[in-house]
């Protein structure tokens, strides 16, 4: 039985919906070594200052999102880069751009008079290298990169190379679209985001090879049916375990995103748009990805 509306032969449609949610993420990318930069970068990043306070009271997040972002700013002069509550639930730690010995004092001081503190709720304050931002760049990339290489490798070896390719597609996409939410939510751009694209890549092709075991499956009892027929019958008969699956892990991570404290949400919104396209990327873009490219290098007809 035919669907009515055709994932396959109406590709051009879900094409031009990725270039639209890609973009921010790609423009993010590309500008980045002209020194323009659109993501909220961390210090784990860029380099700045740290500082940890124990606030001897449960930390809400009124404190986090505005009292102490807006304290911070007019004692050190600048806005900081991210608040998160830390330990307990009881602490908070300060990242900025750096600021010096005078204007660290004043942010103390600040912090002192406003909750009551004492030298000794002062856990600590350092500087954070960006020297040390630029190695987990390189290594996040070389991650993600040799991740990509292996999934490639072993997608052809069990398909061939024109599904491992469409994979690999999919996944850049993925990657792309979770950028595009640093850009667009400004969720601090730290060390997270390395759990994040790693565990999304994980999850994408996943669901990725799901659809192409179904296609081989239906491929073995195919006789002279068009390929594009074939993956369109696969990604119907898989796309309500795809939905499901993908439902199930956001409800978990719903959960934490709404009851965890902002570190968390800062890892946890991103994994939530990342299981939303890696889901997406799978359904109504991989097979007719694999279509086009074994068009290109096969011929069309099953035989």
């Amino acid at each position: 039985m035919r669907a009515k509306f055709e994932i396959v032969k109406n590709f051009k449609i879900f094409a031009i919906i990725s270039l639209v949610l890609i973009a921010p993420g790609l423009i993010g990318l590309i500008t980045l070594p002209f020194g323009i930069n659109l993501f909220n970068m961390d210090i784990d990043f860029i380099g700045g200052t740290s500082m940890t306070f124990r606030m001897n009271t449960e930390v809400t997040s009124e404190m986090v999102n505005e009292e102490i972002p807006e304290l911070f700013e007019n004692a050190a002069g600048i806005a900081p880069s991210s608040v998160q509550q830390s330990g307990d639930g009881d602490a908070v730690v300060i990242k900025s751009t750096a600021i010096d010995t005078t204007k660290r004092a004043a942010v103390i001081s600040a912090m002192q008079e406003t909750y009551g503190l004492t030298d000794d709720d002062t856990l600590g304050v350092e500087d954070v290298n960006a020297t040390i931002g630029k190695e987990m760049q390189q290594k996040a990339l070389t991650a993600a990169c040799f991740a990509v290489l292996l999934m490639l490798i072993y997608i052809s070896f069990r398909f061939e190379l024109t599904s491992g390719l469409a994979a690999v597609l999919c996944l850049i996409h993925d990657l792309l679209i979770i950028l595009s939410a640093y850009v667009i939510l400004q969720i601090p751009f730290n060390t997270k985001f390395i759990a994040v694209a790693l565990t999304i890549l994980g999850y994408s092709i996943n669901a990725s090879v799901i659809l192409f075991d179904r296609v081989r499956e239906n491929l073995k009892y195919a006789r002279r049916e068009v390929f594009a027929d074939t993956v369109e019958k696969s990604i119907w008969q898989t796309m309500k375990r795809t939905i499901n699956t993908s439902i199930t892990t956001m409800l978990t991570i719903g959960m934490i995103f709404i009851f965890g404290v902002t570190s968390l949400r800062q890892f946890t919104l991103p994994m939530i748009v990342g299981i939303v396209c890696g889901a997406y990327s799978s359904i109504f873009l991989s097979g007719s990805l694999w279509t086009l490219l074994r068009r290109k290098f096969r011929k069309q007809k099953i035989r």
